[in-house]
């Protein structure tokens, strides 16, 4: 366990769920495209570069039910539109790659997330429960009907 609470790790034994909102740990500016691909109940992977977006992923697991939405994580507020997904899959990748000549050389590093999605259902969130920098972004979500979305 990365030492969230339970009810973050698996919101199905959620003590707080009261039937039609949860806490849900949230990835934020995710593009138009994907979440767009999400509401139509796409399988999707994705691969988290962003710092914002890297450490929160970090502490998710295959089974986890995750918050996303396009909004970027400063404006995300009360009322913000997204969708809640399964993890599927999740695995940490690192690319090198290096360049040089006789009298050069360099090398590059970067590390990533990738994870896979089970869309699930639309949600807007209800509280934002924490988003300061280096920390976890949590909100507390409630579903939303087709009627309630327009």
């Amino acid at each position: 366990m990365c030492g969230l609470p339970n009810r973050l790790k698996h919101p199905e034994k959620n003590t707080l769920c009261t039937g039609d909102h949860m806490e849900y740990i949230a990835l934020t500016g995710i593009s138009d495209k994907i979440i767009r691909e999400l509401r139509d109940h796409i399988l999707r992977t994705i691969e988290i570069r962003s710092p914002h977006n890297f450490f929160t992923s970090l502490k998710l697991d295959v089974d986890d039910l995750i918050y996303l939405t396009t909004t970027c994580a400063q404006d995300i507020t009360t009322g913000t539109l997204g969708v809640i997904a399964r993890v599927v899959s999740h695995q940490v990748v690192t690319h090198r790659i290096i360049n040089g000549t006789e009298s050069f050389y360099e090398e590059n590093e970067t590390t990533m997330v990738r994870i896979q999605l089970q869309p699930v259902r639309v949600a807007r969130i209800r509280k934002v429960l924490s988003n300061g920098l280096g920390e976890v972004t949590q909100v507390d979500a409630e579903d939303m009907s087709f009627y309630d979305a327009r």
